[in-house]
């Protein structure tokens, strides 16, 4: 029988890998949680952010270093949320939406986070394959090939535990934080000028749109899933005292290691402030273009090559993480887990081919505008992770004294309405221009313009659904009033009962309140429909070995229960469950139908509440779900 507990585990391999109990003092404990936040905290500084703050930085030099701060104070704001969900509940946020909405919505949220990370990844591919460039003169394409190692970098260091990963990812952070150290010596840059960066300022519509970007390449909906999920790596004291420990300790370990990116990405900007703007460079967009001008500008060749160390270590510590974010997505959207090194190949696959054919077909001079997109793509998924995040870790009901108050519920709300409100006008904005100049205007706004469009309906279910079932809930208490006296109550006595089975361990359970539902006077029929593509396509006609190797696990399981003294027969189906079932069902007669719920695991667990409504009205008994 599986183990249930084990399976709803959010990376299972390290869950509570770290034991905090052992360590006592304030500095031991401290250091004991430190790490979750620093593996976050490289999403910050990943390739994205680059390009936008090398924008920024040339074209209106250090006035935008408050937008920076504003989007770290926002990203401090949300990552605690996510930590917390994580302490509280034992969910990272997949698993939480998995259990709060339906299996449709579910759907669309998967996808949309595999597409988002996905995005996420490209970046980081983009970005290390640009390293290897401009640092080794490797060609670009070969250098998105070789991005396919890490991942295998990835499955070696999690065989040594959570704590050695977290020591590599530290590693890079202090290498890129170092390399930027050494780019400000080289610099000088004004510390008056950098001061006034700080008041809030708008040169332009352009600052403005380059505003957004920051803010939009700043929060990354991948780190959210993957805060959630490394926090319960740690193993600590599950009582209210506890939980406001492990609390506090991520909240400083978070705040060291989101002040620590917000000071790289302040860097680059600042890099591209003194070194362009400051020479005359206004248009300095891509980080090709920053690598080329800044051996000139700041007279030595040293500051070219760190820098290109730097985006080296960043696209490399961005992709391990962004592919552990995929990994939580899909064991907490989908219930499925998958072989380790499958999952992670798999991520990095769907981030290379895109890549490489882009590059192949249009050239090295395309991959700005991959960067651009795939700040798009994040920005369009953005509010689909933010807002379901709010919701959960506002529910009384699931964080009880933890639940965040009204001023952090206030503030929560005002960042995702400027993240989400200004992501949309990113997006469209975008989208206009490419509607507009485009040969293939038509094309889009027949593929693109309709998913923006169920995109938005989705994000406003999402957003308003809590708010109106709590809403009607109370009104529906308010109208019934006084429960009603039950009369005349007579027990149903089911004398002919189905039971469907898929030798699970689920079966046990809905075999035995089947039994308890009839007793040995009942007649029982176990019911199990063969799914296999030769099954839907030939029917009962198919004689392969899951068919003959299921009708004996029929025969196992009727012959165990005969001998016990109940009335048990088998019934094989064949095809699709959600027509073979009722069919089978309304043949025999019976007067109940027993389902196991939770059978299935991934893709059939997703689509098990689909194929349970269409048995339910397809046949006129009532249906007991175990």
């Amino acid at each position: 029988m599986k183990d249930n507990k084990s399976e709803s585990r959010s990376l299972s391999e390290v869950h509570e890998s770290v034991d905090t109990k052992v360590k006592t003092g304030f500095w031991k404990k401290l250091l004991a949680f430190m790490g979750p936040a620093y593996m976050v905290s490289v999403g910050y500084m990943d390739p994205g952010n680059w390009a936008t703050d090398i924008a920024g930085g040339s074209k209106f030099g250090y006035s935008l270093l408050w937008v920076l701060l504003m989007s770290n104070l926002m990203a401090l704001l949300l990552q605690s949320l996510s930590a917390r969900l994580g302490l509280v509940q034992g969910r990272d946020l997949a698993q939480a939406s998995r259990e709060n909405y339906g299996p449709v919505i579910n759907f669309f949220l998967y996808i949309l986070a595999e597409i988002a990370i996905a995005a996420c990844d490209l970046a980081e591919v983009l970005g290390m394959a640009i390293g290897l460039l401009l640092l080794f003169d490797i060609p670009l394409l070969a250098g998105v090939c070789i991005s396919v190692l890490d991942t295998f970098l990835l499955l070696f260091l999690i065989n040594y535990g959570i704590r050695k990963m977290e020591a590599f990812i530290l590693t890079l952070v202090l290498i890129i934080g170092s390399c930027f150290f050494l780019e400000m010596l080289f610099a000088s840059p004004d510390v008056s000028q950098i001061a006034k960066g700080f008041i809030p300022s708008l040169p332009s519509n352009d600052a403005l749109y380059i505003a957004i970007g920051i803010i939009g390449a700043t929060v990354m909906p991948h780190n959210l899933y993957l805060h959630s999920s490394l926090v319960q790596t740690r193993k600590f004291e599950r009582s209210s005292t506890g939980i406001k420990k492990a609390i506090h300790f991520n909240f400083i370990d978070s705040f060291i290691a989101l002040n620590a990116a917000f000071f790289v990405n302040a860097a680059i900007l600042i890099l591209a402030a003194t070194a362009f703007y400051n020479q005359g460079f206004f248009e300095v967009a891509e980080i090709q273009q920053a690598y080329k001008f800044l051996e000139p500008t700041l007279g030595t060749r040293w500051a070219a090559i760190l820098f290109a160390i730097a985006l080296i270590a960043a696209g490399q510590s961005s992709t391990i993480t962004g592919t552990l974010a995929g990994q939580i997505v899909m064991e907490g959207y989908l219930n499925l887990r998958i072989q380790p090194w499958v999952r992670r190949i798999l991520t990095r696959l769907i981030a290379i081919v895109p890549a490489f054919v882009t590059i192949y077909y249009f050239g090295e001079s395309v991959t700005g505008k991959l960067l651009v997109l795939s700040q798009v793509i994040l920005s369009l998924q953005l509010g689909f992770a933010i807002i379901p995040l709010i919701h959960f870790v506002s529910d009384k009901r699931k964080m009880g004294e933890f639940t965040i108050g009204f001023k952090t519920k206030l503030a929560s709300w005002l960042c995702a309405l400027i993240i989400v409100g200004l992501n949309v006008k990113l997006v469209i904005g975008v989208l206009g221009g490419w509607l507009s100049t485009s040969e293939h205007s038509t094309l889009l706004s027949f593929t693109v313009i309709p998913l923006v469009v169920l995109s938005m309906v989705l994000l406003l279910y999402i957003t308003f659904k809590p708010f109106i079932s709590r809403t009607l809930f109370t009104k529906k208490e308010s109208l019934h009033g006084e429960v009603k006296s039950l009369k005349d109550f007579k027990p149903t006595n089911y004398s002919n009962i189905a039971i469907t089975v898929d030798f699970s361990g689920s079966d046990e359970k809905a075999i035995n309140h089947a039994l308890a539902q009839g007793g040995k006077s009942a007649k029982y029929t176990l019911i199990h429909i063969v799914e296999t593509v030769g099954a839907m396509v030939v029917g009962n006609e198919i004689n392969d070995m899951e068919s003959e190797s299921d009708k004996v696990f029929l025969k196992n399981y009727s012959e165990r229960l005969n001998e016990q003294g109940f009335n048990v027969s088998i019934q094989l189906g064949f095809g699709n469950p959600k027509k073979a079932i009722p069919t089978i069902v309304n043949q025999l007669n019976s007067d109940l139908l027993v389902m196991g719920a939770h059978g299935h695991t991934g893709f059939k667990d997703l689509l098990f509440g689909t194929t349970l409504d269409a048995v339910r009205h397809r046949i006129k008994v009532p249906v007991l779900i175990v």
